[in-house]
């Protein structure tokens, strides 16, 4: 998709038939084997690239749908090959969007202005008033969040460890968000400062912002009904579905949390799982298990842990306030 062109006239009366319309026809530059045949009802604004629409995609219960772009307001956008955007209740902006994605029924996708995508949130874990905090990241693993929570009379290190999290995410800063290829993303509501790794399916999701999802091909990401997540990472093979609350929340590989599960200011390394309970502030290594609606997790580490029905770490007979924490 390197080679780009202008639209020719006959291409740009086509689109004009077709209900589609542009800030600047000048502004949209194509693939060389582009047609406009798929592309209705669409405005344009910005600076747009689009490939073909060639594809068609196989969808439960045995339909047939072409790829096409119907219905949408898309503005300073990067559009790969055989792609479905459909029925974009507001707009999509500044984003690059993969090959063969599939997109449809989404309420508004957008960057707004330069972002990190989750990276350097700040997770006050273990203290919920703060003094171990864990800026996140995409390369984060249980021992850089170990350390640099747990040896802070060690400022020094700190400061070096902070240092090279600041250097990352001044590199992976954007004004453009991205799309990775084979992407499905339907009857999804807002979208704010995501990046979006490759064939994520994000199915039914209530609002994602400030995020980023490290999905790949041999092990994708799940995000499915009534999910909220607010200044995150998701990492790869991990699913996040069915009403999952999270905020200021990093979620690492092969993770599963749903069951109205919510949690906050939280770290969940490799192959945890959380259902119907909460967590706050919770430091939770591998394999930290919870699968009770009573059961809540607070300012505290664990690995390896399956915290039964009841276990009630709150803090409310505590003199000081919530100014404590633990590890099992």
């Amino acid at each position: 998709m390197s080679n780009y062109r202008k639209l020719s006239e006959q291409e740009i009366d086509i689109l004009k038939e077709n209900g589609c319309s542009a800030e600047s026809w000048a502004n949209i530059e194509v693939v060389q084997n582009f047609t406009p045949n798929y592309i209705t009802s669409t405005r344009f604004s910005g600076q747009i690239r689009l490939g073909t629409l060639e594809k068609e995609f196989q969808l439960a219960g045995g339909l047939t749908k072409h790829a096409c772009i119907h219905r949408a307001i898309i503005h300073n956008c990067v559009i790969g090959n055989d792609v479905v955007i459909e029925n974009i209740q507001n707009y999509i902006a500044n984003y690059t969007i993969g090959n063969d994605c599939f997109i449809q029924n989404v309420d508004v996708m957008l960057v707004q202005g330069v972002s990190t995508f989750g990276n350097g949130v700040k997770v006050s874990v273990l203290n919920e008033t703060g003094g171990r905090e864990v800026h996140i990241h995409n390369k984060l693993s249980a021992h850089f969040a170990y350390i640099y929570s747990l040896y802070r009379h060690r400022p020094l290190l700190i400061e070096n460890m902070y240092a090279m999290v600041d250097r990352y995410c001044s590199k992976y800063a954007s004004n453009m968000g991205s799309v990775g290829d084979n992407c499905v993303i339907v009857n999804v509501g807002y979208i704010e400062d995501v990046n979006i790794g490759a064939h994520s399916k994000i199915m039914g999701a209530m609002k994602l912002k400030n995020g980023t999802i490290n999905s790949n091909e041999h092990a994708p990401v799940k995000v499915g009904r009534n999910v909220i997540v607010e200044d995150f990472i998701i990492s790869s093979d991990s699913r996040v579905e069915s009403g999952a609350i999270l905020k200021r929340c990093f979620v690492g590989q092969a993770c599963t949390l749903k069951q109205n599960y919510s949690a906050s200011d939280s770290l969940f390394f490799s192959n945890c799982q959380g259902m119907n309970g909460e967590a706050c502030a919770l430091f939770a290594g591998p394999f930290t298990v919870t699968h009770h609606k009573s059961t809540l997790l607070i300012s505290g580490m664990f690995s390896f842990m399956n915290a039964g029905s009841g276990s009630n770490q709150s803090n409310h007979m505590y003199k000081l306030g919530p100014i404590h924490q633990g590890i099992v």
